[in-house]
């Protein structure tokens, strides 16, 4: 008996020293009031600076009349950078504090922003404001906004993720078309005051909707190293970076390329706001398969497909008809690439480590980011205001982009219909 008794008592101490893992829960009531919350500060962020192309046109005529196209551009592109750039840092915050002081945060200093640039007529003012200032509290209101909401998902994460990414879509149709009216009816200042005071309202409610899953932890450093060795983690950060050289300027460009082929100021408008409208499917729907068909799987050949629209239609679209059947299929296509980059960053991540993962990726893409816009407009002063340079530029990027991000596909998975 002896024996049996020693048996069972150490059989005992094995089931207690190994309990079951708690299970996952899926969603819930926070997890879905995170989504929501995230599309309401992607909507204000997001949204407000893909409708740069409504603000280019409106300075190249108005307050920047003397600056070229690739100077103009330079006030988003550096918004896009210091948004990219402040990944890591905010990242890392996220980590160590959660996301409501971030989006509180981001909320005050982007309407802070808007309001400035509402005073400002001075080349500078605008890259100060509109640029750098904007440009932080995109970055606040971002990452704490995905990052926590990768948290709440693990199945339906790209699902999540898109739905969430969607808001920027939302927010690029709504923008242009909320400012080119503005513009008209109640002159510049007021129009952009009336967008920060939409900016603040829809902060304001994410702050309070947005959670994390996971506790707060300590301060870690500010870069993971590991990170920089993971050899999948920096192919993918590299086809990114190659990718956003291009993917935001017809975002930028449209408008003009518009006016500049015979299109009334209120239709060029409408092509941002036509593009933006494809870009909200673009961003939902391919989320939606991906779960089910993976991430890698549709993000790759939406990008290249995105690039091959603008060499084979955008280079040949003159008239109101092809032009509105290239802003549908390029935001359509192109949606996808915002809609699966965290998703796909979260795949091959552990999940304490998406924060500071998804940071630092795009901290790295930001140096791309930044001159994409400027380069286009360099190449489009360069041919003295012929588009195809600039549109050239744009397509084999995307596809290059790419072509990079498939090789981390086949190192997850040689097979290339496996599910990745």
């Amino acid at each position: 008996m002896v024996p049996d008794q020693e048996k069972l008592s150490s059989d005992t101490s094995i089931q207690v020293a190994q309990p079951p893992a708690p299970k996952f829960v899926e969603g819930g009531v926070r997890g879905y009031l995170t989504i929501f919350g995230a599309f309401l500060s992607l909507f204000a962020a997001f949204g407000q600076s893909i409708a740069f192309g409504s603000f280019q046109l409106w300075y190249a005529v108005n307050q920047l009349s003397s600056y070229s196209a690739s100077d103009i551009s330079w006030i988003g592109s550096l918004q896009l950078w210091v948004f990219f750039f402040s990944g890591s840092f905010v990242g890392r915050l996220f980590d160590a504090y959660g996301p409501t002081v971030l989006l509180a945060s981001g909320t005050v200093i982007l309407t802070l922003s808007l309001m400035m640039t509402s005073l400002a007529s001075r080349y500078y003012e605008f890259i100060l404001a509109q640029g750098i200032l904007f440009g932080i509290g995109f970055g606040l209101m971002f990452y704490p906004s995905m990052s926590a909401t990768a948290t709440h998902f693990r199945k339906y994460r790209a699902t999540a993720m898109g739905v969430a990414v969607a808001g920027s879509s939302a927010g690029g149709v709504v923008f242009p078309i909320l400012l080119q009216r503005l513009f008209d009816e109640v002159g510049f200042g007021w129009a952009v005051r009336i967008s920060a005071f939409v900016c603040l309202a829809c902060g304001i409610v994410s702050t309070l909707t947005v959670s994390s899953r996971l506790p707060k932890r300590k301060p870690g450093p500010w870069i993971d190293v590991v990170s920089l060795q993971d050899a999948n983690f920096m192919l993918f950060t590299l086809g990114s970076g190659i990718c956003c050289l291009g993917i935001f300027i017809p975002f930028f460009y449209i408008v003009q390329y518009g006016q500049d082929n015979g299109l009334s100021q209120a239709l060029s408008f409408d092509l941002l706001s036509v593009m933006n409208a494809g870009s909200v499917i673009g961003r939902i729907l391919p989320a939606l398969m991906a779960d089910y068909i993976g991430r890698y799987n549709l993000l790759v050949p939406f990008t290249a497909i995105s690039g091959i629209f603008c060499l084979a239609l955008w280079m040949h679209a003159h008239s109101l008809a092809a032009l509105m059947c290239y802003a549908v299929f390029f935001g359509f296509f192109s949606g996808a690439f915002f809609a699966l980059q965290s998703a796909c960053i979260a795949q091959i991540s552990q999940i304490e480590k998406i924060g500071i993962r998804m940071g630092m990726a795009y901290s790295l893409v930001s140096f791309l980011a930044l001159v994409g816009g400027p380069i286009g407009g360099a190449i489009l002063n360069r041919q003295k205001g012929n588009f195809s340079g600039m549109i050239v530029f744009t397509g084999v990027t995307l596809i290059v982009g790419s072509l990079v991000t498939l090789m981390v596909k086949l190192k997850i998975n040689r097979n290339i219909l496996a599910k990745v």
